[in-house]
């Protein structure tokens, strides 16, 4: 079995003036676990720097990649409420679409049977109407029994109720019945677009029946896209509503597109992962839903503790920094490092550390003294 002791054993030569006599002086480094203490030629030789964590602003670029959304109430499925045959259309996807446009002719015998349900019970209804008020007069006069006008009332109660139902169906394919008559019962109804955008999807054909679950055209306004970024679990407490971002196309990385923070997400995602909603600050209409972007993020953060990125070393995949015990001897402390610039780089919940001294230059000469000496 292998032992590391980290023992360094370093013996200097003295030269005496004078004589030729050589006199031996040994001077051990002993380790324990992290810690290390230099001799103090040794301490000179290493040219190591101390001092305390530095205390202030720092920047850097947050980058993350997303795709081009739409917002749920800027895209529509449109469906037909009474199954039909499909007339006719000539949507196509990509084409543009106003608001109150026809989509669609749909056809089919139960339209015709509404409109003529509707006809028949408004004639009823007047019918019904008169016979009450009849029998309102008679019950008044005590000419009529009261369970014939109750019965008379109740005819004419249910039939207006049944004329309601029959009237919002029409009004719910399209059929104004304001305008409906005896000379206008059309076996064919139209389909309108709900709102300004672009053609999507189309999924049905001419002659083709469609029942009231299945959706015929999906149409997008894509005035009010956003960008949906995948921004990472560390990173998340960087960043803010409001805040600025720059995106980009693999295609065109020079065009950059403004846009703000609008949402961050509260979820978190098997890839701890969060979404982040960003709004552009301008419609640009080489923007399409489903694109893939690039982004970047400017992220300042206050009174940071940092260090010189001489002070960082790696080992086994961690990263440490030494704290000053005493003048000779340090110990290794396992860090989480931040953003850096300009030379610097953040520790992370700095605590106690804050307050410590610790070697600002020439950290790795430490690490390779402890590292360096094995024996079997």
């Amino acid at each position: 079995m292998k032992h590391i002791t980290f023992q360094f054993t370093i013996i200097f030569l003295l030269a005496a003036c004078g004589n030729n006599q050589q006199t031996k002086e040994p001077a051990e480094i002993i380790s324990a676990e992290n810690t290390v203490t230099l001799s103090a030629d040794q301490l000179k030789n290493a040219g190591i720097e101390t001092g305390k964590m530095d205390q202030r602003k720092i920047s850097s670029i947050l980058k993350v990649n997303g795709k081009v959304d739409v917002p749920p109430q800027n895209m529509v499925s449109i469906s037909f409420p009474l199954g039909g045959y499909l007339k006719y259309t000539k949507l196509l996807p990509g084409m543009h679409v106003r608001k109150g446009e026809v989509l669609a002719v749909l056809e089919d015998m139960q339209f015709i049977q509404l409109q003529q349900d509707y006809l028949m019970g408004k004639e009823k209804l007047t019918y019904l109407q008169s016979e009450y008020q009849r029998q309102k007069d008679l019950n008044i006069e005590q000419a009529a029994s009261d369970k014939v006008f109750q019965q008379t009332q109740s005819d004419y109660q249910s039939q207006k109720i049944l004329l309601r139902g029959l009237k919002e169906k029409l009004n719910l394919i399209g059929i104004n019945v304001e305008k409906l008559n005896d000379n206008n019962i059309n076996r064919s109804v139209k389909l309108f677009s709900p709102i300004d955008g672009y053609v999507s999807m189309v999924y049905v054909n001419v002659g083709k029946y469609v029942s009231p679950t299945d959706v015929l055209f999906d149409i997008v306004d894509p005035k009010d896209i956003h960008l949906n970024l995948t921004v990472f679990e560390k990173d998340i407490s960087r960043l803010s509503v409001g805040q600025e971002v720059l995106a980009y196309t693999n295609d065109n990385p020079e065009k950059k597109f403004q846009a703000d923070i609008l949402l961050i997400g509260k979820n978190i995602s098997g890839q701890r992962a969060v979404e982040v909603h960003c709004h552009f600050e301008r419609y640009d209409k080489t923007l399409l839903p489903g694109m893939y972007m690039n982004a970047e993020i400017s992220i300042t953060t206050l009174n940071a503790h940092v260090v010189p990125e001489e002070a960082i070393v790696q080992w086994q995949n961690e990263q440490f920094i030494f704290t000053v015990d005493d003048k000779s001897q340090f110990t290794m402390t396992k860090v989480q490092t931040g953003v850096s610039e300009n030379g610097m780089i953040e520790i992370l919940s700095a605590g106690d550390l804050s307050k410590k001294e610790i070697v600002l230059r020439k950290a790795y000469s430490l690490l390779m003294k402890m590292k360096n000496t094995k024996e079997d």
